[in-house]
């Protein structure tokens, strides 16, 4: 069996899988094909290893039919766990099997037995949309962050307008200067002044 090398930059992939024969061929095949590979033989052995601080991997790759806990089961502690992604390799490829991995957010589905010449573009298509779901995120939480910081930030014009009976350009010109000698964020300040009303209303 010759197994490409591809272009991974070392990925880590997380190999769950009771059948170790399947788990043992996978993970010299792809350690082989560059990737860093961590294996476990259950649900639970995957989650021990997560939550007890092992490399975060940028794939798990598991096994729906486990005898002590359904994949699909340990897939929603993955999402829990920093949206870890992961794809499916099941024996099983019915309709209703699929429908579910792909509710609780598979990003790729193989059915056993595949060669793991076969199974590497389906890991790399999985990586490219796991990264493409990162960045995803990641913008949104900064656009959530600035619109927060925005709505601190009038709040706590608001509340100098009413205190010193300024206009709201001479209420948010005193913020941002006494902003810049407190040598704070504005964003900082805006918490800070709408805390102390809070107090004060306390």
């Amino acid at each position: 069996m010759n197994t490409p090398k591809v272009r991974t930059n070392g990925c880590h992939l997380l190999l769950v899988d009771d059948d170790r024969l399947v788990l043992s061929m996978l993970a010299l095949a792809l350690t082989h094909a560059g990737y860093q590979i961590t294996t476990a033989e259950s649900a639970e052995e995957a989650e021990n290893c997560l939550s007890e601080g092992c490399q975060r991997p940028q794939l798990v790759i598991l096994d729906v039919q486990m005898p002590d806990q359904n994949g699909l089961t340990l897939a929603q502690r993955l999402h829990e766990l920093d949206h870890i992604p992961f794809m499916i390799l099941s024996a099983y490829s019915d309709a209703e099997t699929v429908q579910k991995a792909t509710a609780q957010g598979a990003l790729g589905y193989a059915v056993k037995p595949i060669d793991p010449a076969q199974l590497i573009p389906a890991i790399e298509a999985a990586l490219a949309r796991a990264n493409d779901l990162h960045e995803l995120r990641t913008t949104r939480m900064q656009l959530q962050t600035a619109l927060d910081n925005e709505r601190d930030i009038n709040l706590a014009v608001g509340i100098t307008m009413m205190q010193h009976r300024l206009s709201r350009k001479a209420a948010f010109d005193m913020l941002r200067q006494s902003a810049r000698r407190q040598q704070r964020k504005l964003s900082e300040l805006a918490q800070g002044i709408i805390h102390a009303a809070e107090a004060i209303q306390l």
